[in-house]
């Protein structure tokens, strides 16, 4: 019995050795020097698929490829037999390839080239083959002419429309449009079969209102047949109009159809069988009718559906099952049910199996006398064949060979010789398919060889781990050896390992293994040998590192950093701030041994690295610099200590270890004399986010130990940070790690949202757990949802992405969506149902009934009939009008044609339309807006504003070119908004707080220019100018003529402005006084007090039936703008609508976001002007009755100052008067004392002309309208004359004498020539000099 053992035990290791001797076989290296020197066998590269279909407008080419050494040649066979490419013109084969190409430019059939095509290549060392590669041509048949009758039917009753598409090949794609090529809409209750035919689960009446064609798509030629229509008629047993059906709860009862239970469509009966082949995807089709629409499930008897690869399509009508395996055999029903019952269908599926490979045959490369083996295992259902052939013949009929033995799927090799090369081809095959393979058996007599390059030089670090390569070939596989400096045993064990790649490996290079290493292979034909010269290094290190500094600011700083390392080697050194490269500047200056900083600042501030690397290793140190601000010394004889950030936490521990707790105990740094206040615990985990630190708690900086909350599944690293009031310290050296253990997740996702991004989609998204909430290994989300009130069951899908899109929904349906986390450890709770919408379509319907109704000039209301609920698609975002003006009524003025457009937010019914032209001609249409878009338009209406009043002057211009005069020049209306009438101007002259009274021009719409006479030199003018048309005058343009250069323009005081109270139900405005503080305005009666109107009344205005209403309306005014202000009780979010109209008609409206209370400023209002204003929220529209009015003040005037009261004027008067004085009481003295006086010359009146003074202000070339000299004009306009006294006019004395003092001796004789002064209109002007002749 122990002998027995013995030779048991025995025999099976000898067969042991001898499979691993067989299996044992050469590899060619890939190098291509030696595989273009070594003969080799065909292999086939490529090949064309087995069922080859070509399109029969292109030449054909069937693909066969090989390579070998010698190059191999082609031949091919079609069906079976030999096909002669040289007498066909046609085929011909590519050059050094073996690919057919059958060329059809010449003409002929590509019909008669179909066939079974193999291709074989072979060399004098075996042949390979190729599949069998079955050719055949495209095929789209056109449709068979057939008259359809009219399909009449009942409804309610199940339908089925048959396709019958043409066959063609490959078959075409079916689907079905109407005749104009609409898609047909497809739902639960009409849907497209597998075989292409239409199912209608039960008939209604609206599927009459199109027909129905079947339209197949064939892909070679990219043509759609199209076969003659289905038309329905419905027989209806209670007619009725669309709106009561539409508001029926029972569509079916309104139209009185019968419900019934369902019934199978397809397949038929109550069982069925289907047969699948493995690998390919299984898919099962329920279609069932019934009224109401029946709801399908699938079931598996006996177990659940693979969720992983199973899907619903077409409304759960079909489950299709990816990539079958032999598991997916057994049982399925679908069952069919409404709310009148349910039915089953038992589906018997049986998985088959074309062949498949199990061990696929690989090339063999021997050498003389060794053995091998070729494997060939395939399975299938059945099972499949195996048959052997040796260069495309059976090897039952090939030569023998006595080395060669087939057993089953393996051939055996044993003592192989030179000439045994061949190709051989291994066949699997069972009924439902065939495997063919090539594997050529090589053998080879080859001499070693040594593959890497020689003499070869390697450099290694000391104490390191390094590797010698010599890769090698030959045939027999020769033995490899290693020697050192040429002599010695060979090298194995101890510090060296030798591989079976020729590698030999020295676990730690030490400073006595540096030499010369020679590999030599041999084998029985010969040997080869190469040199590798081993370098032993010292290793880079950094003998002195930088060091944590802290230093003041503008201070100098040197961080060392000297480096011992090998002589042979390049050494670079390399600093790093922050883990980024240092930029060396100015301040900067790098040394051999360090980094020298001049003028530290605060942004020299952080961590820096000194980076010392060779070619062969590299060695850092870091340190972190700190700086401090200077601070001035202190006062006080003791000197405080300096303030430094502390020293890092040392020695973490942990304890008391477990499953969801730990505690952390540590041991505090210095705190450089100032308190630590906290601690700061981080972590950091390996799985999802490592290397990131996260704060996990925060604690007091009294305590060093804290017990830390943990989560399951997170493999904790912590550390601590102290902080004190100048800052946070290093963090401390990591702690150990800790595991904890996992568990099912205890959250699931939040933010889950559905909705969808096309017409037939829905994404669902969510955001994600984070590291500590997973709990486990294999985070994944199962998505679960279903339609909204249906009794359908919930479709699933396991993700792990963050998103998962729903395909083949309906058009914005609600679904019901759920979302749960789940690991390997278990689900999270059963997560809340969240409720998102499916993809929006295109609206169906336009808005009809639109009607028109003009308010004014530049606003109409509109009113229209809403859609129907099922033909928005979506949610209804808004009905949106389009409007453009078409012409305007006035001839020759161009107009934009620019499309505008208006949203009414809601399902509303009206609207108004504002910001139009006045005396255009208007188009308008609308469309219904979703969130996917626009609607269909409606039909176009066209409508007409009335004339309304024009726009301001496009300009305004006011000239003075001289006192007497101001010319104005002005532009037509920008927009006359009708036909100009004219212009009225309106003016008045004022001086600082005084104006004049109001004068008023009227001018034709073809003036554009006035020039104004002045009556008054000093005051200025302030003009108002506005354009007319029969309507009405438009907005004024103010402007005032230029100040004098002299005149000061004083800050006006801030005035008050009046407070008005509007009411939302009365449009009577109560009258109250307001005076104003600094400035008053002048009114037309030169008044300088002003009232302003002011309506105080309120209540409240009711828009809901919940009771919200808008109440507490105010309005504060100005001349130019009002804050408008109001209560409401509308819930968060609401937006309303402020829109007014001035008394010209004009409409404006205003968005306003809710507020509590809210409140809107209306800017660029006319002063003067009386506005109606409503406040109403967004979805609704104004009342007729709901508006209020107020006025805005008057335009303020600014305040000009009179000359005759500045004091400079006042000033230089009284010296000029003083002055005259002097000079008239020294002229007294002289005449009293006997008339003599020296005079240097003498005077002479002569010319007794008016002398003008020279003043560039005034142009005097006017005669007409030059005011007599001396005279004012008054505020009222008159002149006032001033007295006819003046100094009288001295004539020309006798010839003068002098004595010999010079004194004028003579009678100086004073006459007044009165001839000459009559002529003169206005005397001359007074000055000194006239004053004295006249008192002497």
């Amino acid at each position: 019995m122990v002998m027995q053992q013995y030779l048991l035990t025995y025999t099976g290791v000898v067969f042991a050795l001898y499979l691993h001797h067989i299996i044992r076989a050469i590899e060619v290296p890939l190098d291509p020097n030696i595989q273009n020197e070594l003969p080799q066998p065909p292999t086939i590269t490529k090949q064309s698929v087995k069922d080859y279909i070509v399109d029969p407008r292109d030449n054909i080419f069937i693909d066969c490829e090989a390579k070998g050494n010698p190059i191999p040649t082609f031949s091919w066979t079609r069906n079976g037999k030999f096909f002669n490419v040289a007498k066909d013109p046609k085929v011909s084969m590519q050059r050094r390839s073996g690919t057919l190409v059958i060329d059809f430019r010449g003409g002929g059939r590509p019909e008669d080239y179909e066939g079974e095509y193999q291709c074989s290549a072979r060399n004098e060392y075996g042949t390979a083959l190729s599949s069998k590669i079955l050719l055949q041509v495209s095929r789209s048949p056109l449709w068979p002419k057939e008259h359809l009758d009219l399909v009449e039917i009942d409804e309610g009753s199940p339908l089925t429309l048959k396709c019958n598409p043409p066959p063609g090949l490959p078959p075409p794609v079916v689907f079905w449009m109407s005749s104009s090529m609409e898609p047909i809409h497809q739902d639960k209750r009409v849907s497209q079969g597998q075989n292409g035919d239409l199912y209608f689960s039960n008939v209604m009446l609206q599927d009459a209102q199109t027909d129905y064609s079947c339209n197949a798509r064939f892909h070679f030629t990219h043509t759609i047949q199209q076969k003659n229509p289905y038309t329905l008629k419905i027989q209806t047993k209670n007619p009725h109009n669309e709106t009561s059906f539409r508001n029926h709860t029972d569509m079916y009862s309104a139209r009185g159809v019968m419900e019934t239970t369902p019934s199978f469509m397809y397949p038929y009966g109550t069982s069925s069988n289907q047969i699948v082949l493995r690998g390919v995807d299984l898919l099962l089709e329920c279609i069932a009718s019934g009224v109401p629409a029946p709801d399908i499930m699938w079931h598996k008897k006996g177990g659940e559906l693979p969720t992983d690869k199973t899907k619903l399509e077409n409304f759960n009508k079909a489950l299709r099952i990816t990539n079958v395996s032999e598991e997916d055999s057994g049982e399925y029903f679908c069952l069919a049910s409404n709310k009148m019952g349910s039915i089953r269908h038992t589906i018997s599926v049986r998985v088959k199996a074309a062949p498949y490979w199990l061990d696929e045959p690989q090339n063999l490369i021997l050498a003389p006398a060794e053995d091998g083996r070729l494997v060939c295992r395939a399975n299938g259902n059945p099972k499949p064949t195996i048959q052997w052939l040796v260069n495309g013949e059976p090897i039952e009929s090939a030569p023998p060979n006595p080395s060669r033995e087939v057993a089953g799927d393996t051939i055996v090799f044993r003592d192989t010789q030179i000439g045994s090369s061949a190709v051989y081809q291994c066949n699997a095959s069972n009924e439902h398919g065939y495997l063919l393979a090539n594997a050529f058996v090589s053998v080879l007599d080859v001499p070693p060889r040594i593959l890497s390059p020689r003499n070869q030089l390697i450099k290694v670090i000391q104490y390191n781990r390094t590797r010698l390569d010599c890769p090698f070939f030959g045939s027999p596989i020769p033995t490899l050896r290693w020697f050192k400096n040429g002599q010695g045993s060979a090298l194995d064990g101890e510090n060296y390992q030798r591989h079976e790649n020729g590698s030999l490996e020295i676990n730690m290079a030490r400073k006595e293994d540096q030499g010369i290493y020679t590999c030599v292979a041999t084998n029985i034909l010969g040997k080869a040998e190469n040199q590798v010269r081993l370098e032993i290094k010292d290793p880079t290190r950094i003998v002195r590192g930088p060091e944590d500094l802290t230093v003041k600011r503008g201070s100098l700083v040197r961080l060392d950093c000297r480096i011992k390392h090998d002589s042979t080697l390049k050494l670079t050194v390399t600093w790093l701030k922050d883990d980024t490269p240092l930029y060396i500047g100015n301040r900067m200056k790098k040394e051999d041994d360090g980094l020298i900083i001049y003028g530290v600042a605060e942004k020299d501030q952080g961590d820096y690295t000194c980076v010392a690397s060779t070619e062969l290793d590299k060695d850092s140190a870091k340190a972190f610099l700190t700086v401090l601000a200077v601070v001035s010394a202190p006062t006080n004889r003791m000197t405080a200590l300096p303030k430094e950030r502390p020293e890092r936490p040392r020695d973490l521990e942990l304890t008391d270890l477990a499953e969801r707790s730990v505690r952390l105990t540590w041991i505090p740094g210095d705190d450089n004399n100032s308190p630590i206040t906290d601690y700061v615990v981080q972590f950091e985990e390996d799985k999802f986010q490592p290397g990131l630190w996260h704060n996990h708690s925060r604690y007091p900086g009294s305590v060093n130990s804290a017990v830390l909350r943990l989560s399951p599944y997170v493999n904790y690293q912590f550390r601590v940070i102290a902080v004190n009031e100048v800052g946070s310290s290093l963090p401390s050296l990591p702690s150990e790690r800790y595991h904890t253990i996992g568990a099912s997740p205890e959250i699931n996702p939040t933010g889950v949202q559905g909705a969808g991004t096309q017409k037939n989609n829905m994404e669902i998204t969510w955001t994600p757990l984070n590291a500590t909430q997973a709990y486990g290994p294999n985070l994944r989300y199962i998505v679960k949802w279903r339609q909204r009130d249906t009794r359908e069951s919930w479709s699933n899908e396991t993700v792990r992405t963050t998103r998962h899109v729903v395909w083949n929904t309906p058009i914005y349906v609600p679904y019901e969506i759920k979302v749960q986390a789940e690991n390997d450890f278990g689900r999270a709770p059963e997560p809340d149902i969240i409720i998102g919408y499916s993809g929006e379509d295109y609206p169906k319907a336009p808005p009809t009934d639109i009607k028109l109704k003009v308010i004014n000039s530049t606003a109409v209301s509109l009113q229209w009939s809403r859609v129907y609920p099922d033909t928005v698609q979506g949610q209804l975002k808004e009905y949106r009008a389009y409007f453009w003006r078409e012409s305007s009524l006035l001839k020759n003025l161009w107009v934009s044609k620019k499309r505008q457009s208006v949203g009414f937010v809601g399902d509303r019914p009206r609207g108004i339309v504002s910001r139009l032209f006045p005396y255009s001609n208007y188009k308008l249409e609308m469309v219904v807006v979703n969130g996917r878009g626009d609607g269909p338009r409606s039909e176009i209406k066209e409508f007409t504003t009335p004339e309304g009043v024009p726009s301001v002057p496009r300009y305004f211009r006011i000239r003075q070119p001289n006192l007497e005069t101001i010319t104005l020049e002005w532009g037509h209306p920008e927009h006359p908004n009708g036909i100009l009438t004219g212009y009225n101007l309106r003016y008045q002259a004022f001086n600082g707080t005084k104006t004049g009274r109001t004068l008023v021009e009227t001018f034709s719409p073809n003036q554009t220019r006035f020039t104004l006479q002045r009556t008054d030199p000093i005051s200025r003018y302030r003009f108002f100018l506005r354009a007319r048309t029969q309507v009405g005058d438009g907005e004024s343009i103010v402007e005032e003529s230029p100040a004098p250069l002299n005149e000061a323009t004083p800050t006006p005081a801030a005035t008050s402005l009046p407070t008005t109270t509007v009411s939302l139900t009365s449009t009577t405005t109560i009258a109250t006084t307001t005076t104003t503080a600094a400035t008053t305005t002048t009114t037309v009666a030169s008044t300088t007090t002003t009232t302003e109107s002011a309506p105080t009344a309120t209540t409240k205005q009711d828009f809901a039936t919940n009771g919200s209403s808008i109440w507490n309306v105010k309005a504060f005014t100005n001349s130019n703008w009002a804050n408008i202000t109001w209560s409401h009780n509308f819930s968060a979010g609401t937006d309303f609508v402020v829109e007014y109209i001035t008394s010209n008609n004009t409409v404006r409206s205003i968005p306003v976001k809710a507020q509590t209370p809210s409140s809107v400023q209306l800017a660029d209002l006319t002063p003067g002007m009386t506005y109606q204003l409503w406040v109403f929220p967004k979805w609704s529209s104004p009342s007729e009755n709901s508006y209020i009015t107020f006025t805005t003040s008057s335009a303020y005037t600014k305040n000009h100052v009179d000359i005759a009261t500045q004091g400079w004027f006042i000033g230089l008067m009284c010296a000029i008067a003083l002055l005259v004085l002097i000079l008239l009481i020294v002229c007294f003295i002289k005449r009293s004392r006997g008339g003599k006086y020296p005079v240097r010359e003498k005077v002479e009146v002569l010319d007794h002309e008016d002398h003008k003074v020279d003043d560039p202000s005034f142009d005097y070339s006017d005669e007409d309208n030059k005011e007599p000299p001396g005279s004012h004009t008054s505020l009222d306009g008159t002149i006032k004359q001033e007295s006819d006294d003046s100094l009288v006019d001295y004539g020309e004395g006798g010839e003068g004498q002098f004595n010999e003092d010079g004194s004028f001796i003579g009678q100086y004789t004073v006459k007044k020539d009165k001839e000459e002064t009559e002529g003169n209109e206005s005397s001359e002007a007074t000055s000194p000099v006239n004053a004295i002749y006249s008192l002497a």
